[in-house]
């Protein structure tokens, strides 16, 4: 089974960045539609809107994986204690279980990278420890 780590790592990448960029669509495009409804332009809202969608956009391409990803993981950690943590101790109260989720995925692409499925411009694939033929063994 470990043989097919860098390739599931990509799958859920992809589909973690695709459910992130339906947030993000959802606040500046109006789809689907939100039922918080549409952010003002430049608010608070909005920008998290943008990061949702370029960000999501970034990872599901597989472009710039780290970084983005390094960001989203913070961006969510702000977004559960700003909008979150202060409506109680327990995620199921407070309704933050998908930021907390998000964060925690989010650094996870930061440190093992974007997997087998990527562009071939990348100049972090040789390094990635989920590549085969990689020197380095995970344990």
């Amino acid at each position: 089974m470990e043989k097919y780590a860098p390739e599931m790592l990509s799958v859920v990448r992809i589909v973690v960045a695709l459910l992130f960029l339906e947030h993000g669509s959802a606040k500046l495009l109006g789809f689907p539609t939100s039922p918080h409804g549409e952010p003002a332009f430049m608010t608070l809202m909005w920008i998290q809107g943008l990061i949702e969608f370029a960000g999501g956009a970034s990872l599901a391409l597989g472009l710039f994986t780290r970084p983005v990803a390094f960001i989203l993981s913070g961006n969510m950690a702000v977004a559960y204690f700003m909008g979150h943590a202060s409506k109680g101790l327990f995620l199921l109260v407070n309704g933050g279980d998908a930021a907390i989720l998000y964060c925690f995925i989010f650094l996870l692409f930061f440190v093992a990278g974007p997997g087998a499925v990527e562009p071939r411009c990348r100049t972090d694939a040789r390094r990635s420890p989920w590549r085969s033929g990689s020197t380095r063994q995970l344990r």
